[in-house]
């Protein structure tokens, strides 16, 4: 465990004070993660902004937990693929896609499978992706805007992942259950 601090509403410098008053209202509590980055009030605000612009994006429910978990699973990040997979099951996402994506095995729809084999390729490729996969990925229906849309995606979980990484952020309590481990 870091001494990285999981501040409350009360500890919280002073900018960060609304901002994990959002996350309390939004979340029906403070996500250990909220708390860490509060230390930093424009990271835990730039993360709130990049978390609302996701959902807003064009992806539905079950393409945006598809972006989100396939970085999350491939950074193999321990906080962030427990609260995901909460998450998409409020989300009501298919418990056949959950465990895809935990699993790392075949998504039971092409054009999920193939936003997430675009996904990694944006990971694995550092954004230099090829002609092939471009043309991959608007074959399965995709167009520019969600090109864009996976860069946004991957912005907010480099946040987080890394974020979780280095502060070895306990998974919280809600999220305890559906602990997972990147399979070696």
């Amino acid at each position: 465990m870091t001494d990285f601090p999981i501040h409350d509403i009360e500890s919280a410098p002073e900018k960060s004070k609304p901002l994990l008053e959002k996350s309390q209202k939004g979340f029906g509590m403070i996500p250990g993660l909220h708390g860490i980055m509060a230390e930093a009030p424009g990271t835990l605000e730039a993360y709130q902004a990049l978390h609302q612009l996701v959902l807003d994006s064009s992806f539905d429910n079950e393409e945006t937990t598809v972006v989100w978990q396939t970085i999350n699973v491939e950074n193999a990040c321990h906080y962030c693929v427990p609260a995901h997979t909460g998450i998409a099951k409020m989300m009501e996402v298919s418990d056949d896609i959950i465990n895809a994506l935990r699993d790392e095995t075949p998504l039971p729809n092409d054009k999920l499978e193939a936003l997430r084999t675009f996904t990694l390729a944006v990971m694995h490729k550092k954004g230099n992706v090829g002609k092939e996969d471009l043309d991959a990925f608007y074959g399965a229906g995709y167009k520019h805007r969600q090109v864009l849309e996976v860069i946004l995606v991957l912005s907010q979980k480099v946040m987080s992942n890394y974020i979780n990484h280095i502060a070895e952020t306990p998974v919280d309590e809600p999220f305890q259950k559906f602990a997972w481990e990147k399979k070696k």
